[in-house]
């Protein structure tokens, strides 16, 4: 707290004494998430448990603008209820930066923001802040922006390392990729939205003894949105070539959906998701499955995250079909999803014969209520029903438990302080 009453306190002086026009606003969020996870991210095995914690997240955050300089400092404190005893000195969680980012507006149309940020795109499939974790996502990085009207092209760069070295390193840097170029582009025709994206990320290994490599996997793509009085649709198109760890990539995404507001209250979705993959009888050294990289991949494939998120990374793909139902009323929302997963690439049982396609079917309910602008409560519950297929794919043998996952997380951003 002492760390938290300086900084606010250096803020106040640097706005007090400053000659230009400035602007200081201070908010807090405290959200704090209990799970039962009895089959979440993968099958139960039989004869363990379910396990249940409270884990939280607090984040405090400065958003500071002078003229054309814009500034964000993020701090933030995640933890399990009880991984620290009651008696303790020290929080070994401690404060973590988040985002830390000066922004300069060289005109109306040109700016640069440096440091570490989000970066999040179009509906996060492939970039994206990933806030349902507690720990979010962001990146170091510098960004260069060109938005005249109706246009805007990023310009992203990063540049990552351990620590400052005098010589370079003998081992492979594996905290994150190595070094990360994009272009994003977009623009609007009337009620069509279009997004173009160029990405280039470099991994480094060690491709033998004392050699290390970097290798670029490159991914690219566009994303469409329509959107009428009780109509919208998207559409995402991606592939990926390359390298990685010396094996050539080749690999493509296709998703869509389809929405449709039958009151004002009432809207239903329906969608699809196709995420290359790599038969199991396949000998090829190429990589064939699809990586969503950076995106928010708990948005998508069932929030029971069976799929993408920290798993299911160079397997045999997935196909995802499913039906959203939404229901808002006053300070409630309700929603409903049904998904239907089947695996597009070969699967083998234990005698090597190929297995029926069909992975399961994950069902999601959802509800939020709004106490109050800055207090949101909300909950949900999810059941996978899996097939003899999944439980070879996730490798766990007479899977024969219920799967489920229930949670309760509220919500608390209340502002501190707005200055101008």
């Amino acid at each position: 707290m002492k760390l938290l009453k300086t900084i606010s306190l250096s803020l106040l002086t640097m706005v007090s004494m400053g000659t230009y026009a400035q602007e200081l606003d201070a908010n807090l969020q405290i959200r704090p998430r209990y799970e039962y996870r009895n089959g979440f991210k993968s099958l139960m095995p039989k004869g363990e448990d379910a396990a249940s914690f409270i884990s939280q997240r607090s984040r405090l955050n400065f958003n500071y603008k002078q003229d054309k300089l814009k500034a964000k400092l993020t701090l933030q404190n995640v933890r399990t209820w009880g991984d620290v005893a009651t008696t303790a000195q020290a929080d070994k969680n401690g404060i973590a930066l988040f985002e830390a980012w000066a922004q300069y507006d060289f005109d109306a149309k040109w700016s640069a923001r440096l440091g570490r940020q989000v970066i999040s795109y179009d509906n996060q499939r492939i970039f994206g802040e990933i806030d349902w974790a507690q720990q979010g996502q962001s990146h170091d990085a510098a960004v260069i922006t060109f938005h005249p009207n109706n246009h805007q092209l990023d310009l992203g760069f990063a540049l990552n390392a351990d620590k400052e070295n005098l010589l370079e390193p003998k081992t492979a840097y594996a905290t994150s990729y190595k070094s990360l170029q994009y272009a994003w582009y977009h623009t609007q025709f009337s009620k069509l939205n279009m997004s173009l994206l160029l990405l280039n990320t470099g991994y480094e290994f060690e491709k033998s003894i004392g050699n290390l490599e970097v290798d670029y996997k490159q991914t690219f793509g566009t994303y469409l949105t329509f959107k009428d009085k009780k109509w919208d649709t998207n559409l995402g198109l991606y592939g990926q070539t390359g390298k990685s760890n010396d094996k050539s990539v080749s690999a493509w995404y296709a998703g869509a959906n389809l929405g449709y507001a039958l009151t004002n209250t009432f809207k239903a979705t329906v969608g699809y998701e196709y995420l290359s993959g790599k038969d199991q009888d396949d000998s090829s050294v190429k990589i064939k499955s699809f990586n969503p990289i950076f995106g928010t991949n708990h948005g998508f494939n069932g929030f029971m995250d069976y799929f993408y998120v920290g798993n299911h990374q160079n397997s045999v793909g997935l196909q995802d079909a499913y039906l959203k139902l939404n229901y808002t009323s006053n300070k409630w929302q309700f929603t409903l999803m049904p998904h239907v997963f089947n695996a597009p690439n070969t699967v083998l049982d234990a005698t090597n014969k190929k297995m029926d396609s069909y992975l399961g079917t994950e069902l999601d309910f959802t509800a939020g209520y709004t106490l109050q602008k800055d207090i949101v409560a909300s909950a949900g519950y999810s059941q996978m029903f899996g097939s003899a297929t999944l439980e070879r794919v996730k490798n766990v043998a007479e899977a024969s438990n219920t799967n489920n996952w229930v949670w309760v997380m509220i919500s608390f951003s209340p502002r501190i302080f707005s200055l101008k």
